[in-house]
């Protein structure tokens, strides 16, 4: 029985990554929500796992994104296990060719639902879940303005 409670917690404290550009776009016009657009390499790119881990998957960030982001991951795993559907590769380069030309990762972006940037962070930031939100609500705040 607890573990069917934990198992329903983690469910309604999950938050959605979509992978489809032009689905977040459409959702964030649609709710009037900003985009947090996440390169990553998943299973070989150190940063990316610790960005992933100490900060997108903190309860901070969580419950923060679950009423004010949509959430958009670009993943690029070398590992062949864990390689992507074609489909969602090609959704991915695309995006790249848009927004990481340099294939910075990881490389994490705020962007509106027209897609212009907002706040770029390169590289695993190097500050707590609470000041990662922050940065985002201040960006949402001066767009709001």
């Amino acid at each position: 029985m607890k573990l069917l409670i934990l198992f329903f917690v983690f469910q309604l404290s999950a938050v959605e990554w979509l992978g489809n550009i032009d689905l977040a776009k459409a959702e964030a016009q649609k709710s009037h929500k900003l985009i947090l657009v996440n390169f990553a390499g998943s299973d070989w790119c150190i940063p990316c796992i610790r960005l992933r881990k100490e900060i997108l998957e903190s309860e901070k960030f969580t419950s923060y994104a679950q009423d004010h982001l949509i959430l958009l991951r670009a993943d690029f795993p070398r590992q062949k296990k864990n390689q992507l559907k074609k489909e969602q590769a090609a959704l991915n380069e695309a995006l790249a060719d848009k927004y990481n030309t340099a294939g910075t990762f990881p490389l994490t972006l705020l962007i509106d639902a027209d897609g212009k940037i907002l706040k770029r962070w390169e590289g695993f930031p190097d500050i707590t879940p609470e000041q990662f939100v922050a940065q985002i609500v201040a960006v949402s705040e001066a767009q709001n303005k």
